[in-house]
């Protein structure tokens, strides 16, 4: 049974699938075509707008300091007090966020510690230790202040279990004696993205059970290793879980969840949304969300399920041959700079009627293999780079830092780099590729990789100067004819190939 198969695939194509209104609303930090002074203006404060979105969020995880005022006078779970508050308030919890989505973009540019320190309530700060290395700490997990009545006295495995609200996740997670142990365990802290009774109503009612390998790692991808409270995960892009990637590296690295602000809430993988927040145990914290988060299928298939955004990518891979090539988990990771419909449509009717002919498939090939970054898969926040013989590199190699990142990668296309910048302020993370082509839709979570969807085909650099003067040209954007697509690709280009 193949994870993909556990849903409806409608289900599982809008994994990737923003709302339009939300794509227009994105973080447009500048025009495309300016090559300077975009990271300074990613860095501005919107004030107004952080205490507005505050607000409607401390209205959110109110519910959160209820359930644990609440489970003090009563024997209730306060796992159950949660669900049934968030039951009962769901429609003003998404009315308010959906008040606020106009100012989450101004929002995210403030700096995550001060948004950290202003709150009041439930802690929502980093946690002490770092997930993203993958290793234990070597003390007990630091709680902080959990409400108004003390620390919780219960484990998020006992939270799971009791609760009226989550009794087919308990029945599943008692399979595994390793997953129970796990989270009973006070030795770390784990965040458990918990999906409700009606969660499972999703699957179709006759559908089989997958085999016990494919249902712990459906298991393990609900379970993000470290500390996240609900502020943590607002201003985290991607978080890694107790899965482990056996596709994503040439070593085994922890496969990710990404973290979405759309206009329905905040989302997991785009499509899970997180309708209970900040219920607090002794070894971490629960969120409840509305849908399994089903573990991703590959690149390639995660673009045959998104048609309305990448057709026209698709039909060029094919065409290539290259959807036959990608179309394989046997390699060691990879980024895919995908375009959308509209990027290819901004090349203009004539480049595109050329790139589809069958005299301009050598040249569209070329140009595909420079959007194909093997071996390194570079997420918005975390990056799991090629292997070196550097054993120090190996385990120093999975967060980006905050402010500005650059990064050269190799690309398919022989002896051809792309160059990326991420700015990285607080939520904020703005990528750019050869300090033109914008990231639009970030962090699509795959199998065997990751997209960064891309508002621009992106164009190989022209070469320029004589010998020992040679430098490249980066094209920006401008009006470009066959001609001098042509003159650009021509030097990749293989005779007698297609």
């Amino acid at each position: 049974m193949k994870f993909s198969q556990v849903l409806p695939l409608a289900a599982l194509s809008s994994a990737f699938v923003l709302p339009a209104e939300e794509v227009l609303a994105g973080i447009a930090i500048e025009d495309n075509h300016r090559q300077t002074g975009w990271s300074e203006s990613v860095a501005e404060a919107k004030n107004d707008a952080v205490a507005g979105f505050k607000k409607h969020f401390e209205e959110v995880t109110d519910m959160t300091k209820h359930a644990w005022g609440t489970v003090v006078k009563t024997s209730k779970n306060t796992l159950d007090e949660a669900f049934e508050l968030a039951s009962s308030t769901a429609d003003t919890a998404e009315d308010s966020f959906h008040d606020a989505a106009s100012g989450i973009a101004s929002w995210l540019r403030t700096e995550g510690d001060d948004f950290y320190d202003s709150f009041d309530g439930p802690p929502d700060g980093p946690p002490d230790h770092d997930p993203d290395h993958g290793h234990r700490p070597h003390h007990p997990p630091h709680h902080g202040p959990h409400g108004p009545h003390g620390p919780p006295n219960q484990t998020v495995y006992q939270l799971i279990s009791e609760s009226k609200y989550t009794t087919k996740l308990a029945k599943l997670i008692n399979k595994y004696d390793d997953l129970v142990e796990i989270l009973n365990s006070t030795s770390a802290n784990y965040t458990v993205f918990a999906p409700t009774d009606k969660a499972f109503e999703k699957i179709p009612e006759h559908h089989p059970e997958p085999s016990k390998e494919v249902l712990k790692a459906i298991l393990s991808y609900h379970v993000v290793n470290g500390s996240y409270p609900a502020g943590r995960v607002l201003v985290t892009h991607t978080a890694p879980t107790l899965l482990e990637g056996k596709h994503l590296s040439s070593s085994p690295r922890p496969q990710r969840v990404a973290f979405k602000i759309t206009l329905r809430g905040l989302t997991v993988n785009f499509y899970s949304r997180i309708i209970a927040v900040n219920i607090f145990a002794t070894n971490g914290v629960i969120h409840g969300v509305d849908s399994l988060i089903i573990p991703p299928p590959n690149v390639i298939k995660i673009v045959d399920l998104l048609p309305t955004e990448f057709s026209t990518l698709e039909l060029a891979l094919g065409k290539t041959g290259l959807l036959e090539t990608l179309n394989t988990t046997d390699h060691a990771g990879g980024t895919l700079l995908a375009p959308s419909n509209f990027a290819f449509k901004k090349l203009g009717p004539k480049i595109n009627a050329f790139l589809f002919s069958q005299f301009g498939l050598k040249y569209l090939k070329a140009l595909l293999e420079y959007h194909v970054i093997p071996d390194n898969t570079l997420y918005s926040d975390a990056f799991y780079q090629a292997d070196s013989s550097d054993d120090e590199q190996k385990t120093a190699d999975y967060r980006i830092p905050k402010g500005i990142y650059h990064v050269d990668l190799p690309t398919m296309l022989k002896d051809r780099s792309v160059a990326v910048d991420i700015a990285r302020y607080g939520g904020l993370i703005e990528m750019k590729i050869n300090a033109f082509a914008r990231v639009a839709v970030q962090d699509g979570i795959a199998e065997d990789g990751v997209i960064q969807v891309v508002g621009d085909v992106v164009v190989p650099p022209k070469k320029i100067g004589g010998p020992g003067k040679e430098s490249v040209e980066f094209w920006q954007g401008e009006e470009m004819s066959v001609g001098e697509l042509k003159e650009r690709l021509e030097p990749y280009v293989v005779r007698g190939d297609l």
